[in-house]
């Protein structure tokens, strides 16, 4: 397990819960007879890998146990197709971003964006394979790479503009409609994620940032989320939205007990 995962089961026995832990890898899971998991009143989902973690949450799903988060949830979060669409869709500010299927649509897409721009996987975390194209010449070697990888959704070129930030961006955390920290992820790289190097410190969030937060989670289906902002100017846009995020260096940084306040928002939750 994780420090998260640790930290969670500490959270929920401290305040009075029973854990009963489940690693999807050690057991088979059932479609057509019951998994005999015990008297659930409700799940929190995990996994690293999206696939595990989307499959073993329908499983338990169409079997009566509720999950945290969601399928929908987490599936919406883990597709950025989907993710900026529906943001878009909802009025929430975000990068300007386009689709498109041939390299021919991406060089006059890209142009219209204007370079750099920036090449992204539509699955995908921790900031890995995402590429910047300073012009034309570059976008070409970006689209031959990912055209000759094996995994079809690399043939889905997901383009985004470029946007110049102040040395970072913001990850903050949205829990059943609260918003209770944020950090700024800080690099002199122009990829600010954590696991690449980016130095963690407290955010200090305004009104219109936790407003545009709360926007996003409710927009993605709510639940416990990790929500990207991106400071472009005066403008705050909405990068992406994390369905089983990450929280240790936050925990850190701000020393909130994040963990407990899962579990207390959680069951609050489920009792209404």
């Amino acid at each position: 397990m994780r420090w998260e995962e640790r930290d969670l089961v500490r959270a929920a026995r401290e305040l009075g819960h029973e854990v009963i832990l489940i690693q999807v890898t050690k057991r088979p899971f059932w479609l057509t007879r019951p998994n005999e998991l015990g008297n659930l009143d409700f799940t929190i989902q995990r996994c690293v890998s999206f696939y595990r973690a989307l499959a073993s949450t329908v499983i338990l799903e169409e079997q009566g146990i509720p999950v945290v988060n969601n399928s929908q949830v987490i599936m919406s979060c883990e597709d950025k197709l989907y993710t900026t669409a529906k943001l878009a869709k909802e009025g929430i500010p975000v990068p300007e971003t386009v689709i498109a299927f041939s390299r021919e649509a991406c060089f006059e897409a890209a142009e219209k964006l204007g370079y750099p721009v920036v090449v992204k996987p539509i699955y995908g975390s921790w900031g890995r394979m995402i590429s910047r194209a300073l012009d034309r010449e570059g976008l070409d070697e970006i689209l031959e790479f990912r055209e000759n990888m094996q995994s079809p959704h690399f043939k889905v070129h997901y383009l985004q503009e470029y946007v110049e930030k102040p040395g970072r961006d913001i990850r903050a955390y949205y829990f059943w409609g609260e918003v209770p920290a944020a950090i700024y992820r800080v690099s002199d790289m122009w990829k600010t994620n954590t696991a690449l190097g980016g130095k963690a410190i407290p955010a200090e969030l305004n009104e219109e940032q936790v407003d545009l937060i709360r926007a996003a989670g409710e927009a993605l289906g709510g639940g416990i989320l990790g929500v990207d902002l991106i400071e472009k100017g005066s403008e705050n846009l909405v990068l992406e939205v994390n369905g089983i995020p990450q929280y240790k260096n936050v925990v850190r940084v701000t020393g909130r007990d994040l963990s407990s306040m899962i579990i207390d928002l959680t069951v609050k939750h489920f009792k209404k």
